[in-house]
């Protein structure tokens, strides 16, 4: 199985829009590529249930329709922190549903892009972070950093914390969300010079962009990183099943 997390440096910062870069540029290569968003609030109730409008298009820029179920597993309705929203609808978000949901969607395509909620620290439960999702799965992390004030700081924080809880950084993007942003270039170089993981495109504040547009701004090194990490992936997700194991059987215990 192939693919990829996409996290960010907070809410809004265009995790979805390159999510959908990333989707579009898979789907130049030929392979087939489907999108996941395995929890999201601020969802609209309709006649099929909850929907939530990013996980509605990443499943429509799938190249196949793959059930809303599997690509959104956990949807609630207030657009508040997730693990706020389940506990207030009675629902444990459980990482198994999630696995299960992947699994699912990775026999069906060539790669799964699959992006968080919020920022890579967000929590879904008394015991359970955004930051466990990646490691369940096997996937390496794209890190969305939101071009504005104040996101050097909030960039080095987050790679802080991917290396210190076991994430494997592939590299980062960076995306402008200001579009008065003052020397975004100087700040372009201090997050180059200081994240030790490569850039994988910078792409300018834009209107309204197509998934192919956004696509055009991404390095095509993407393709050629992941390999180069499945072993450290693979040892990774061994430790992540004997944690889960560990903490199953003292429940049970």
């Amino acid at each position: 199985m192939h693919g990829l997390f996409v996290t960010g440096t907070d809410t809004g910062c265009g995790k979805t829009e390159i999510s959908l870069g990333l989707m579009a540029a898979v789907q130049t290569t030929g392979a087939k590529v489907l999108g996941m968003k395995p929890v999201a609030s601020g969802c609209v109730r309709g006649p099929d249930g909850l929907r939530n409008d990013d996980a509605v298009r990443l499943r429509a820029q799938g190249s196949s329709e793959a059930p809303y179920g599997l690509v959104n597993p956990y949807a609630f309705a207030p657009p508040i922190a997730p693990h706020i929203a389940a506990g207030e609808a009675g629902i444990e978000i459980r990482l198994p549903t999630i696995e299960q949901a992947y699994r699912a969607l990775a026999g069906e395509a060539d790669q799964v892009i699959v992006e968080g909620v919020g920022g890579w620290r967000v929590p879904l439960g008394p015991n359970l972070f955004v930051s466990d999702i990646p490691g369940a799965l096997g996937l390496p992390v794209i890190l969305v950093v939101g071009m504005k004030l104040g996101c050097i700081n909030h960039a080095l924080l987050t790679v802080e914390s991917i290396q210190n809880t076991g994430g494997v950084l592939l590299g980062w993007v960076a995306n402008q969300v200001d579009p008065t942003m003052l020397s975004r270039d100087a700040n372009l170089a201090t997050l180059a010079a200081l994240i030790d993981a490569p850039c994988l495109g910078v792409l300018p504040w834009l209107e309204a962009p197509t998934p192919s547009e956004l696509a055009g701004y991404l390095h095509p090194e993407l393709t050629d990183l992941q390999p180069r990490h499945a072993a450290k992936l693979a040892t990774i997700q061994t430790r992540t099943e004997t944690r889960s194991e560990t903490r199953t059987g003292k429940r049970r215990a």
